[in-house]
């Protein structure tokens, strides 16, 4: 029996530090522009991809990890550069779990090569489930797919709200309705190919942080899509619509099983962030001379320092504790998985919040990237489900009951 360590191995320190040296070398200092401009950072793309950070290979070194660790760490290290163009590179990873969580063998070797292109010319995905009316209710999508015999295509026709890549991405994966009455049990999702007709973006949608990570809303008009691109393939689909029809119990459903694979890796994200102000702020404190001496040595302040550094390391714990559990088939019997996402991004925003307060007049400028932080932080207390979705999913987990 092997002594119970929380060291992590040569293999994950050496993926830290790869990975944070790339932030610290590239993202960094490409920042506060690619933030400014609000467009996605095509060449830090690249460079990505020139090192192998960017592509299916890196996604699966990092998934194969049986700790579940490595893509945590990886998230953490790129996101504590900048969250912007973290997402922007990691964004395509929520259209490649989707597909590896509902695939098949022969559809993740068609499609996700495709989603990252190669280090000459990279591409990016775009995974679409939420819609305007249909957001933590993913049971009232009205995104619609039926299925044309005549031809083997499936034709889907709707809209898409909040798309990473949405729009500009090679391959979209998209959810819809096939059997509406089922709710969210009677949904499918598709892969939608490169320049399919009827498929279309808005223009970026204009945000409060991640800004250099493009959004947009999608439309879809009477799509069609060979009956190959349905994920897990039409025998799979109507077994599962059998088994909801007649009231038996469901595997899953498509865009749930797609969060439950990347909650922890996101509440990871939000660590980086939180981790980058509270960093940036501790320094500024031994800097900042006030009434002759660093404002550090002042109580409120190395309190307040104290309490960020410990929500992140609490958060932290409940980031391995969930990626662990996912990789190695726990069942997340106390909504572990929530909890860990939930916690992370609700630190991400106090400890932003309070960074800013540290540097006072100056954390409210955008000579400080503090500011960037702020702004970028609020997010991971609403997309991949709301603060009050996790909640929600705790409280039923460990009630038994279903609260609404």
């Amino acid at each position: 029996m092997p002594e119970f360590s929380l060291d992590l191995n040569e293999e994950q320190r050496d993926l830290r530090d790869w990975v944070h040296g790339f932030a610290a070398d590239v993202v960094r200092p490409a920042a506060a522009e690619w933030d400014a401009r609000e467009e996605t950072p095509w060449p830090v793309i690249q460079e990505a991809a020139k090192i192998g950070l960017y592509g299916f290979e890196f996604l699966a070194n990092t998934w194969g990890d049986p700790t579940g660790l490595s893509l945590c760490l990886a998230s953490e290290e790129l996101f504590w550069g900048d969250a912007g163009i973290g997402m922007a590179i990691f964004g395509t990873s929520l259209a490649v779990a989707a597909i590896y969580a509902s695939g098949t063998p022969d559809q993740m070797l068609e499609w996700v090569p495709q989603c990252f292109g190669d280090a000459a010319d990279p591409k990016v995905a775009a995974f679409c489930t939420t819609e305007p009316e249909a957001g933590s209710d993913v049971g009232s999508m009205k995104s619609r797919a039926r299925y044309d015999e005549a031809t083997d295509e499936w034709v889907i026709s709707g809209q898409k709200a909040y798309a990473t890549n949405g729009g500009i991405a090679n391959v979209h994966v998209v959810t819809a309705s096939v059997e509406p009455e089922l709710g969210s049990r009677g949904q499918a999702a598709f892969v939608v190919p490169p320049g399919t007709v009827g498929l279309n973006g808005s223009k970026k949608l204009k945000k409060l942080g991640l800004r250099a990570s493009h959004t947009a809303d999608v439309f879809l008009d009477d799509v069609r899509v060979p009956g190959r691109c349905l994920l897990g393939g039409k025998d799979a689909l109507d077994a599962r619509l059998a088994r909801a029809r007649e009231g038996r119990k469901a595997q899953g459903q498509a865009a749930m099983r797609t969060f439950e694979l990347s909650r922890p890796a996101v509440g990871a994200q939000a660590l980086g962030v939180a981790r980058a102000a509270y960093e940036y702020a501790l320094e500024y404190a031994k800097g900042r001379v006030q009434f002759g001496r660093p404002i550090i040595e002042n109580q409120a302040i190395a309190f307040t320092l104290a309490d960020m550094r410990m929500e992140i390391d609490a958060a932290r714990l409940l980031v391995w504790r969930a990626a662990w559990m996912g990789r190695n088939n726990r069942p997340f019997e106390a909504g572990e998985g929530s909890m860990s996402k939930l916690k992370a991004g609700e630190v991400a925003v106090a400890t932003t919040e309070k960074a800013v307060q540290i540097l006072g007049g100056a954390g409210f400028l955008r000579e400080h990237p503090v500011e960037r932080w702020f702004r970028d932080a609020k997010i991971y207390t609403i997309f991949e489900g709301t603060s009050e979705i996790q909640r929600l999913v705790v409280a039923r987990a460990i009630s038994g009951t279903y609260i609404r």
